[in-house]
């Protein structure tokens, strides 16, 4: 299941499953859609902060899909549904933390690196095993690893089917930083709050904008910047933004 808690603005929402290390069935899949559905549309919800239960983050998808047989059409609908999933996270324009608490596996790997931002505990691990299961990466797991860190880093782990530990994910730039286990969760709401001094239109457009620059060319990236600038401009957090400036206070934005 996935429980959720807001608490001044920051959503937690938690991957409880722990007996499977959080391994993600359809109904946890169809659980954890609607709870950011409803959180990049909710005023109150300003920021979330993904994080799994137990030892684990998030084990990947549960292979018990594979143990009955599936043809080819059953299959690609249900793999869309995951991409569909990393690709929402992306799309929520507030900030999204992976609080990441342990071993993240297979489709573990893609919710996290599709977060804004990601703190890991000392215990967190990255494991890149498809490899070992006849499979490979999906979801955006090759894509999105080599758009995060690169070709060759990317080959040498997906090649080598290692386990990367939270300081060398920490070097890669998998994880944005990396905490003791007991301060995990304190650090991931404090990245969240740091996230939320930002204008929230300003933020969320950056974030899309961010996306665009990974695939897109550099004149359509340009135009993108300057057509959402223009949008910036005329918002009354822009103009408190600019108060606070020549006041020399800290700005107090609306999101309008």
């Amino acid at each position: 299941m996935i429980s959720s808690a807001l608490e001044d603005g920051v959503l937690v929402l938690r991957l409880e499953r722990p007996e499977r290390r959080n391994a993600l069935d359809l109904q946890m899949v169809e659980s954890l859609r609607t709870s950011l559905e409803a959180a990049a549309t909710d005023g109150a919800t300003r920021a979330v902060v993904l994080t799994g239960e137990g030892s684990a983050f998030c084990a990947g998808a549960d292979l018990a899909r594979f143990d009955d047989e599936l043809d080819g059409r059953t299959f690609r609908f249900q793999s869309h549904r995951l991409t569909a999933l990393t690709e929402l996270i992306e799309r929520v324009e507030k900030p999204v933390v992976a609080a990441v608490n342990g071993a993240a596996v297979g489709f573990g790997v893609q919710l996290a690196l599709a977060c804004d931002l990601r703190v890991g505990a000392e215990s967190a691990r990255f494991l890149f095993s498809e490899g070992r299961l006849g499979l490979l990466p999906t979801h955006g797991g090759v894509a999105r690893l080599v758009k995060l860190v690169g070709l060759a880093r990317a080959r040498d782990l997906l090649l080598s089917s290692r386990e990367v530990s939270a300081a060398r994910a920490h070097e890669l730039g998998l994880l944005t930083e990396v905490v003791p286990d007991d301060e995990l969760r304190e650090r991931a709401r404090a990245l969240a709050e740091d996230a939320l001094t930002r204008a929230p239109q300003s933020y969320g457009l950056t974030k899309r904008l961010l996306l665009l620059a990974a695939s897109a060319d550099l004149p359509s990236g340009l135009v993108a910047e300057t057509i959402a600038q223009s949008l910036l401009v005329g918002t009354s957090d822009h103009e408190e933004g600019m108060a606070a400036a020549r006041e020399g206070r800290p700005p107090s934005f609306t999101g309008r």
